[in-house]
């Protein structure tokens, strides 16, 4: 049985669109992707390579899936865990639209009982059934606490626009730190478990 993980590049804002480039996602009239570029160092390299290598597959929404199977296919090398891992190990990509994907090895869940869909992925799963990015898939996850461990890297930038992680209307939850660590040009990686909903007290007691 696997563990789902959902990993996201973020602004001290909290917004996760585009981080690799500034055509990367555009929609609403973004003008800053590219934003981790300046930040990138050998410190997120060397956890995103240890990330990687603990998959087992990946659960992509459609949108995320269009963008790295336009560009990883082109830049593989088997000896890379990130390369490696996203041409060779599977993918569910969580779409009603897309019926043939040409990346494979590819399934689509585009049924109504979705939720049910990913829980068979993921007991399928030796190893993380990884999602990054997939914003909207995102918050449907952790809207219905599936889940179970969370790796943020907020990078040192603040934009003032653009598609952000946790909406407004989302679920109180509560998490436990399990780890964290800083790199040399100041992006906080934290590895996060959910613990329940978020309770609430008062100093004046």
């Amino acid at each position: 049985m696997g563990k789902l993980t959902l990993t996201t590049f973020l602004t001290l804002d909290g917004v996760m669109q585009a981080p690799g480039g500034p055509e990367e996602d555009t929609s609403g009239g973004f003008a800053y992707g590219g934003w981790l570029v300046p930040f990138a160092d050998q410190g997120m390299g060397e956890f995103v390579t240890g990330l990687f290598g603990r998959a087992g597959a990946f659960l992509l929404g459609r949108r995320t899936y269009e963008i790295f199977a336009s560009y990883w296919p082109h830049h593989d090398d088997p000896a890379d865990p990130v390369a490696g891992g996203l041409n060779r190990l599977p993918k569910y990509v969580a779409s009603t639209t897309l019926k043939e994907p040409a990346w494979g090895p590819a399934t689509v869940l585009d049924g109504e009982q979705l939720q049910a869909e990913v829980v068979r992925a993921k007991d399928a799963t030796e190893g993380e059934l990884q999602v990054h990015g997939s914003g909207q898939l995102a918050q449907w996850l952790l809207a219905r606490d599936l889940v179970e461990e969370l790796n943020l890297l907020v990078f040192p930038v603040f934009l003032g626009a653009g598609r952000r992680l946790f909406p407004t209307g989302g679920l109180p939850t509560a998490f436990e730190l399990v780890s964290s660590r800083t790199t040399e040009r100041g992006t906080a990686i934290q590895t996060y478990r959910p613990t329940g909903r978020a309770t609430f007290g008062s100093f004046a007691d």
